[in-house]
């Protein structure tokens, strides 16, 4: 039987691509989501892949969905924190609300989501653990002061927790994507979606595919002396 992989924002986009990639290399994904229940619905009827609803920023929803996945498919090896979201607006009209969504979706999951597995990886002496930041955690973005700080939280977290899990067969690592052609990124406005592409030197957006190859590569049995590195997966746009 194939180790078990829980990939948060599993259904669609980048993550739709991990799962599925998962899958085909043998093994057993359980593909979180939370808001668009068709979507989720479609995805598992299209691949076979099972879907789990919860509220990644949620301690107790984190827990119950891993105590139901473990039951149903055994313990969780594998974890691809991939859940995100955006609630753009520059300083002086972010209100709390947007700041305290995006903190808790895409960096408040992290620690969820890891806390709750790594007593068993502990246990059981493995554990791949991988996370997905941004080029704008990196860079910085206009108008992204709430996602910026998320995703560069994540780099950080990456580290530190790498540094605990290395001992136990343990490894930590972080991915940041370039702009990736996703339903997000093409509904930016065509003329800034030309302007993005024209700064990236290969001359395309990412695809998903491109995310996923890396996370396979990073939570491979053999991969366990690469820990606490963030891999820039992003055209060459910006070299860290």
């Amino acid at each position: 039987m194939g180790r078990v992989a829980v990939v948060t924002g599993g259904t669609r986009g980048i993550g739709r691509a991990i799962s599925l990639q998962l899958k085909n290399a043998g093994y057993r994904v359980a593909a979180n989501y939370f808001g668009n229940v068709e979507a989720a619905r479609q995805f598992t009827e299209e691949t076979g892949i099972p879907t789990y609803r919860f509220d990644v920023s949620s301690y107790s929803e984190c827990e119950a969905a891993i105590a139901k996945i473990t039951a149903e498919l055994g313990p969780v090896e594998i974890v691809v924190n991939n859940a995100g979201i955006t609630r753009d607006a520059t300083m002086h009209r972010m209100t709390y609300q947007m700041w305290e969504e995006v903190i808790h979706t895409n960096l408040t999951s992290c620690f969820n989501m890891c806390r709750l597995v790594i007593d068993s990886m502990r246990e059981r002496g493995f554990g791949r653990i991988v996370n997905v930041g941004s080029i704008n955690g990196q860079a910085g973005q206009y108008g992204q002061v709430n996602y910026a700080a998320a995703k560069s939280g994540i780099h950080g977290f990456t580290k530190a927790l790498a540094q605990e899990g290395a001992a136990k067969n343990i490894t930590v690592n972080a991915i940041a994507p370039g702009y990736v052609d996703t339903d997000m990124v093409r509904s930016v406005p065509p003329a800034v979606l030309e302007k993005i592409i024209a700064k990236i030197p290969v001359g395309r957006l990412g695809r998903v595919d491109d995310i996923a190859r890396t996370v396979m590569f990073l939570i491979a049995d053999d991969a366990d002396f690469i820990t606490g590195s963030t891999v820039s997966v992003n055209g060459g746009q910006h070299m860290y």
